[in-house]
């Protein structure tokens, strides 16, 4: 064998545990995005099981507003639904959109609800429902809290998929970019409160 073609052998195998690194390295970092929207999964979880608590004990002092306490039911069960949808495809954009419109009508509800509180002076002072409501907040922190590691690492992940030369073994195994979580505020909660004097 000549020494040309012991050029092209060692240039093609380079090339081929080049790419076997590069291989390597997208599917530890399409783990690891799997991994955060699990810690994601853990936090709503932990938020739907507070939310029935929270009713009940609502429901002692709003016999009137049982239609507000129903839909925090209602949407507390659809993003229940589109969670575990998106928990067995966490890389899925179409199972996350699900999630994330599901959750923004939860919170909009979540919020009716805190709203009519604040007409029950009995119900706002009542000890477990203060004690639920701050581990809600709580729970919700953690949530966001995950959401934004879930976005890092899809970010590292899109950049290690999208940079050359490292996109043609990407492209060639079907290394996709993947879309980030988006917030779940609505457009009023986005704008900047003003303050007059």
């Amino acid at each position: 064998m000549s020494i040309f073609w012991w050029v092209v052998l060692a240039l093609l195998a380079v090339v081929f545990f080049w790419a076997v690194g590069v291989y390597n390295r997208l599917i530890r970092l399409k783990n690891q995005v799997a991994n955060a929207f699990g810690q994601i999964d853990v936090q709503l979880k932990r938020r739907y099981d507070l939310i029935p608590n929270l009713v009940e004990v609502a429901r002692k002092y709003m016999q009137h507003e049982s239609e507000t306490l129903e839909a925090v039911i209602a949407a507390r069960n659809q993003a229940q639904t589109a969670e575990r949808g998106a928990a067995t495809n966490p890389l899925s954009a179409g199972a996350l959109g699900a999630l994330a419109g599901a959750e923004q009508m939860l919170g909009g509800a979540l919020g009716r609800l805190f709203a009519v509180v604040e007409n029950y002076p009995e119900l706002k002072a009542d000890q477990t429902l203060r004690e639920l409501k701050e581990e809600l907040t709580h729970t919700e922190n953690r949530v966001g809290f995950a959401r934004q590691a879930y976005n890092d690492e899809v970010l590292e992940y899109n950049d290690a998929a999208l940079h050359f030369p490292t996109i043609i073994v990407a492209r060639l195994l079907g290394f996709t970019p993947l879309d980030m979580l988006a917030s779940t505020a609505s457009e009023a909660e986005r704008q900047a409160p003003r303050v007059q004097f």
